[in-house]
């Protein structure tokens, strides 16, 4: 079968009438002339005069195109805004959709937000741009995306804005309230981690990773399966504390590959049981009765942070 190119906007006059032509490769194997032999032949001619040009023009065009966008980091770090910010509202609404709906035990809910949100938008963070020139523009831009949800948990936890949805699905009890909580610290967690540390450090990804998939892998578990209280806390199981130390390990060594692959961090034998320590110790944090006290979305990254500059 003849190959298809179809041209744009070509027209052909022959005895007082106009043809607007955009059809297949002229004289392909399915092709009929559309009136006399002189109006083929003219067409003919004019699609060999054109024939190669457009593909190289259109080439040159899209790698000019490209090489704007690469040499212009506000270009690419509002795309990448737009395409990060869209990602973390669509999970936010798919997880207000189930709490809506009633899909899921409320704190269940909850901890899918809590595991989810966070984890995505640490992948979009190589979309930034990653210019010399810029600085932390790239870091300064992203942070942007969860600094919105800053404000949003303010106005939703004084009452300012109305959305049982979303407190629904972020709240334990369906208090407006709780918001100025934990999902407060959990934006403001991942939004200074960006802001600060970026994905060149180890010790942004194992705040955001023990925060999000360990603490909250945690109370999934432990609810489920948590018979056996620790001895110094009976808020707390065992195997909950265990899969938190799990979960947030397996969650950094996972960051700690893919972000190596864009050549952010230098993976090692010493990144891995720098991640291992960070995670035991924020299992410990939030085993502790204080932690619960206080909130474990502002005890963990903490914890994460003051264990990871150690050992990083």
């Amino acid at each position: 079968m003849a190959s298809t190119i179809f041209y744009l906007c070509v027209t052909v006059k022959s005895k007082s009438k106009f043809y607007f032509c955009s059809h297949s490769r002229l004289f392909s194997s399915n092709y009929s002339p559309l009136t006399s032999s002189s109006d083929s032949l003219h067409r003919y001619k004019f699609g060999r005069q054109l024939e190669g040009k457009p593909r190289r023009t259109i080439r040159r065009t899209l790698t000019s195109s490209v090489a704007m966008f690469a040499e212009n980091p506000v270009v690419s770090d509002v795309i990448a805004t737009v395409l990060s910010g869209g990602i973390a509202l669509s999970l936010l609404r798919l997880w207000e959709e189930t709490a809506k709906r009633g899909l899921f035990d409320q704190k269940l809910n909850r901890k899918l937000v809590h595991v989810s949100v966070g984890l995505a938008f640490m992948l979009c963070w190589p979309m930034f741009s990653n210019c010399p020139s810029s600085g932390r523009q790239g870091a300064i831009i992203a942070s942007l995306v969860p600094a919105v949800n800053i404000i949003k948990m303010l106005l939703l936890g004084l009452g300012i804005w109305k959305d049982y949805a979303t407190v629904k699905s972020m709240s334990r009890f369906g208090d407006h309230r709780e918001l100025l909580k934990g999902p407060l610290y959990y934006a403001s967690t991942i939004t200074l981690a960006g802001a600060i540390y970026w994905r060149t450090s180890p010790i942004a990804i194992a705040a955001i990773c023990n925060l999000c998939a360990g603490d909250g892998i945690a109370d999934i578990v432990g609810r489920r399966f948590g018979s056996h209280k620790l001895p110094y806390n009976r808020n707390k199981s065992i195997v909950g504390s265990i899969a938190m130390a799990t979960a947030g390990f397996l969650a950094c060594i996972g960051y700690m590959h893919y972000f190596s692959s864009f050549g952010y961090v230098q993976e090692s034998p010493k990144m891995v049981l720098g991640f291992l320590v960070v995670s035991l110790a924020a299992s410990l944090v939030e085993s502790h009765p204080l932690s619960t006290e206080l909130d474990d979305n502002l005890t963990v990254p903490l914890a994460s942070v003051l264990v990871g500059s150690f050992v990083f």
